[in-house]
């Protein structure tokens, strides 16, 4: 069993209230280096920071590690437009990092990593993969990608607690606007409607979904709304093959319809329940009080935990995960504060 976490950036993040990817505005470009990390080594080797939200959320990356620790699958790191450096081992596929869609041409290598992501995917020996996201800011991108499809039946989700709709609408018609796409002007042309409003991650993400089910490969979209629209892009490239989209009951109440849209896009749906809003649960209560709520394989990870029965593993084991990291962080500071007393 692979996983494959898509890792990248789009500078529509940067706008004010739309993410909370990240402690702050400025560290935003560091979680998806950080995250690949994460899977990668169960710690951050080269990234600064250790993703969490500006309340305290720790990142999904470490739930998916977690479940990685106790299934052994084996991981791929895509670079899907990273815009910081990462110590994991990555595959490029020509993907470079997004700009803010409210700007004339935001990704314009976005088709050429569609096409390479999905000639990749179908070279894959896997049997079956698990696709998975990192990405600040990428629900909004993907409300526009499935606006310009003329998908639009769902909204996307947020990893904040209330999900900002208005900003997102406003920006995703400022960007519509600034690509002459009318909504639904986009449909079947995949390639186009990433260009114009799309990101990096959801290029590649939906490429390689396409290639793996066109080699006859079982795809499992390990994510929430965001995976949701790359499935609207595979559809609209002419690739008619199920996928199961997998992920978390806090994504899942966050967004009406999501299952009329699952199967409106043939998708088989599955929800897999860690029970973060447990008493013994720490800080990963604040899943389930709406932070965060996916991201980094977290749902396509428990999918694969409830299938071998060890879901209730996960809590213990993400907190062991997050002890490390939390080690980690107390040992930076203080080589940081020694060396600061050194050149005092």
């Amino acid at each position: 069993m692979r996983v494959i976490l898509v890792a990248g950036t789009t500078r529509t993040a940067e706008i004010d209230g739309i993410s909370a990817a990240g402690a702050s505005r400025a560290l935003l470009a560091h979680t998806p280096s950080a995250d690949a990390e994460i899977l990668a080594y169960g710690d951050t080797v080269r990234a600064p920071v250790t993703p969490v939200s500006p309340t305290g959320c720790p990142t999904p990356a470490a739930v998916t590690r977690a479940v990685r620790e106790r299934l052994g699958f084996d991981l791929t790191v895509v670079d899907g437009g990273l815009a910081r450096p990462t110590g994991a081992p990555t595959v490029s596929v020509g993907a470079r990092p997004g700009r803010d869609i409210r700007e004339p041409d935001p990704v314009p290598t976005a088709p050429g990593a569609f096409a390479a992501a999905r000639e990749y995917g179908r070279k894959l020996p896997d049997d079956r993969i698990v696709v998975g996201e990192t990405i600040p800011g990428g629900t909004t991108t993907a409300l526009a990608v499935l606006r310009a499809l003329g998908e639009d039946a769902v909204r996307t989700s947020s990893s904040l607690p209330e999900n900002p709709v208005g900003l997102k609408s406003e920006v995703v018609a400022d960007a519509l606007a600034a690509s002459d796409l009318d909504p639904g002007g986009g449909a079947h042309s995949p390639g186009p409607v990433l260009r114009a409003v799309g990101d990096p991650v959801l290029a590649v993400a939906a490429g390689l979904t396409a290639g793996a089910l066109e080699a006859g490969t079982e795809v499992v979209l390990g994510g929430g709304t965001q995976l949701l629209a790359a499935a609207a892009l595979v559809r609209h490239a002419g690739v008619p093959d199920r996928a199961t989209l997998a992920t978390t009951p806090y994504l899942a109440a966050d967004v009406p319809g999501l299952g009329d849209a699952a199967d409106g896009l043939e998708l088989d749906l599955s929800v897999a329940d860690p029970g973060f809003d447990a008493p013994d649960a720490g800080p990963l209560t604040a899943y389930a009080d709406g932070v965060a709520k996916e991201g980094a394989g977290m749902g396509g990870a428990l999918y694969l935990a409830a299938e071998a029965e060890r879901l209730d593993e996960v809590t213990a084991a993400t907190h062991a995960v997050l002890d490390r990291l939390g080690a980690g962080r107390a040992e930076a500071d203080a080589e940081t504060d020694a060396e600061e007393s050194d050149g005092s």
